[in-house]
């Protein structure tokens, strides 16, 4: 199955989990993402940990590509 692809039965990613996904895909620390969101550093490691078990991520250059593929983030506008 393409990367791009995303069948109807995938669970969505939440507004939150977006959020997070664009931080980190900006190159934001955890610990500058909480800052950022106003939560702990422990909850954006929470949103990670749901984003990862939604989708097949398990580096950060996976979440990047993955921002990128949800359409969370384009190339040319972080």
């Amino acid at each position: 199955m393409p990367v791009d692809s995303r069948p109807e039965s995938r669970p969505a990613l939440s507004r939150r989990e977006r959020q997070v996904l664009a931080h980190v895909a900006a190159g934001l620390s955890h610990k500058q993402v909480a800052s950022r969101l106003g939560i702990s550093v422990h909850t954006v490691s929470t949103y990670l940990r749901r984003i990862r078990s939604k989708r097949t991520a398990p580096t950060v250059a996976h979440l990047i590509h993955l921002s990128l593929v949800e359409g969370v983030v384009t190339a040319s506008n972080p």
